[in-house]
């Protein structure tokens, strides 16, 4: 942890005992922990400090959805006691650059593509997974893209390893739970030869280092491989080339901001890695209300069942495209 924040954490734990909590909420408090497991010790009155400002804030973007000054509503989950800035330290960790040269986007050059598709509905998605206290999204967001693509080739969905690449590529340039980039996780099986499967390499949440450098054979996969991988162009959501090859390719990684929408969210720094599995739009009209479909790595107790939907063709928005890549099976 950043000493700064630690000490600022540090603080926030000294005042915590006079923090003003509503009494009226010790219910709902209580409730909410037993949920999600919550047990604390001296920590407690500053976490119920925090989310009860969680609360509020969501009870207020509520009210003025119902004004219709949004365009979505918000509810309690389990991150509802951890400030953004803590969130952030240990769940975003897309360390955004553009790839090497060499691995632009190659359009699909023929075939037309439907208003909608749901990847999910047809067998090459895994289930929801969760990268815990780890920035490790990066990870996340690479495996989902190779699953799928792995599932066009041999019909066969297997859930693959992100333990493998927090153990083994940081040769490549990545940093375990420190952050990562796709490329760089997709250069480490193209070069491995082969990525291990979930269940024959589980996750920890943490880089494994005695156990890599104890059984050489850790880092020998061969359950999914990569022959190439690219980058599509910053504006293919103005050209469409999102569009064409989520379809052609089945899944897209993706980095954003991590908002929903929001009007002020960046597109020029992206701080979070997810995996694009789907297209489509709310209503009737095919070019109204439309939206990319996002899995992200935050269990299924994040967003709808852990999924998003991204607003799309909306100036790129939280930066959706902005290192959009996808990998080619061999």
């Amino acid at each position: 942890m950043n000493p700064f924040l630690f000490l600022v954490f540090l603080c926030m734990r000294t005042v915590s005992a006079a923090l003003a909590l509503d009494h009226s909420l010790h219910a709902q408090w209580h409730e909410w922990k037993a949920k999600h497991g919550k047990t604390y010790s001296k920590v407690e009155g500053w976490r119920r400090a925090v989310w009860e400002k969680n609360l509020r804030m969501i009870e207020q973007h509520n009210g003025e959805y119902s004004q219709g000054k949004h365009g979505f509503t918000m509810a309690m989950n389990a991150f509802g006691d951890m400030t953004n800035e803590e969130f952030g330290q240990v769940r975003n960790s897309f360390q955004y650059q553009k790839l090497r040269e060499g691995q632009l986007f190659q359009e699909p050059l023929f075939g037309d593509v439907p208003d909608s598709v749901d990847w999910r509905e047809e067998g090459y998605v895994t289930p929801v997974k969760d990268q815990g206290h780890c920035g490790s999204c990066w990870a996340f967001s690479a495996t989902g893209a190779l699953e799928g693509q792995m599932f066009r080739k041999t019909g066969v969905l297997v859930s693959l390893s992100e333990q493998n690449l927090l153990d083994c590529s940081r040769v490549q340039g990545n940093q375990g739970c420190h952050g990562g980039l796709m490329d760089s996780a997709f250069q480490y099986i193209k070069d491995n030869g082969g990525l291990d499967s979930e269940e024959s390499y589980p996750y920890e949440a943490q880089v494994t280092e005695l156990l890599m450098l104890s059984t050489s054979h850790i880092c020998l996969g061969k359950s999914g491989t990569v022959s190439e991988y690219r980058q599509l162009c910053q504006n293919s959501h103005v050209k469409g080339q999102s569009l064409r090859t989520l379809y052609f390719h089945t899944s897209v990684l993706a980095s954003v901001e991590c908002i929903y929408y929001d009007a002020e969210c960046k597109s020029h720094e992206p701080n979070h890695a997810v995996l694009v599995v789907g297209y489509g739009f709310e209503g009737t009209d095919p070019e109204s209300n439309k939206y990319w479909l996002v899995k992200n790595s935050w269990s299924t107790g994040w967003g709808i069942d852990g999924y998003m939907k991204m607003a799309r063709d909306q100036n790129n928005l939280c930066g959706i495209a902005s290192a959009a890549c996808y990998p080619t099976v061999s």
